[in-house]
């Protein structure tokens, strides 16, 4: 070689061993990662049926079909043209009367109803168990209700009718009192006694009065003195007692 000529350095462009890029790969690389928006949400694949629901499927479709036309057939009117619906007229049966030469008959034919269930003849289905359940629930609930209702009033009413068994026993020992000329003690309460003194008082078993305890009373005042409570007034005699006092008790008067 001529020592004033350069070499050419076939190893200094590396570039010329490197294959070009192929621009439209570079665009499907990196297309779809730049378009694509970070909060966008990702769609989920439509879960697949199998061919046993498929066939489930099409099986309730066709039956509620069927049940429909069925239903339909049941609501519309026998056509005039049905042997069945002439010989009626020629027997004098008019439309929308009853059956029977008196009308007492039937005026609606009977009702069907549709069942899908392999159960026999009376026996519930799922649907209609779950209904009779809930209704037997309510109407339990709705006897707890009236039972409480009643409970409670009846407990109201012996409460107010024990409170006047020992009001009217209270007058009847102060009318006694008086028409005996005996002085009635009362008990009273001094505004200035200790608290122990008022929860002692509190803690005394008080006297029960019954019913029958009234009834001695009254009884009394109206054997010795002629004089009924409830009239209030005093009679007489025993025969203007008996002939102008209704009763008793203040439930006859």
């Amino acid at each position: 070689m001529a020592g004033g000529e350069e070499d050419d350095d076939y190893m200094g462009d590396i570039s010329l061993f490197i294959p070009p890029e192929d621009s439209t790969l570079s665009k499907k690389k990196f297309t779809s990662k730049e378009n694509e928006h970070p909060l966008a949400p990702k769609l989920k694949r439509p879960k697949t049926l199998s061919w046993q629901e498929h066939r489930q499927l099409e099986k309730e479709r066709k039956q509620r079909e069927e049940d429909e036309q069925t239903k339909a057939r049941l609501d519309a009117a026998i056509p005039e043209s049905n042997l069945g619906f002439r010989m009626l007229r020629q027997m004098g049966y008019k439309p929308g009367t009853a059956l029977g030469k008196e009308g007492c008959g039937m005026a609606e034919p009977v009702g069907l109803e549709i069942r899908r269930s392999r159960a026999g003849i009376g026996r519930e289905t799922p649907v209609e168990a779950a209904l009779r359940k809930e209704r037997e629930a309510a109407e339990r609930l709705r006897v707890q209700e009236e039972d409480m209702v009643a409970d409670f009033g009846s407990r109201q009413r012996t409460r107010w009718k024990e409170k006047k068994i020992v009001g009217d026993y209270r007058k009847a020992e102060v009318a006694l009192a008086q028409l005996e000329n005996r002085e009635v003690l009362e008990a009273k309460k001094e505004d200035e006694e200790d608290e122990n003194d008022k929860a002692e008082e509190e803690e005394e078993e008080e006297v029960v009065i019954t019913e029958e305890d009234l009834r001695e009373i009254l009884m009394k005042l109206r054997e010795d003195h002629y004089y009924c409570l409830y009239c209030g007034c005093q009679y007489e005699s025993e025969g203007a007692l008996q002939s102008s006092c209704p009763g008793l008790f203040e439930e006859d008067h």
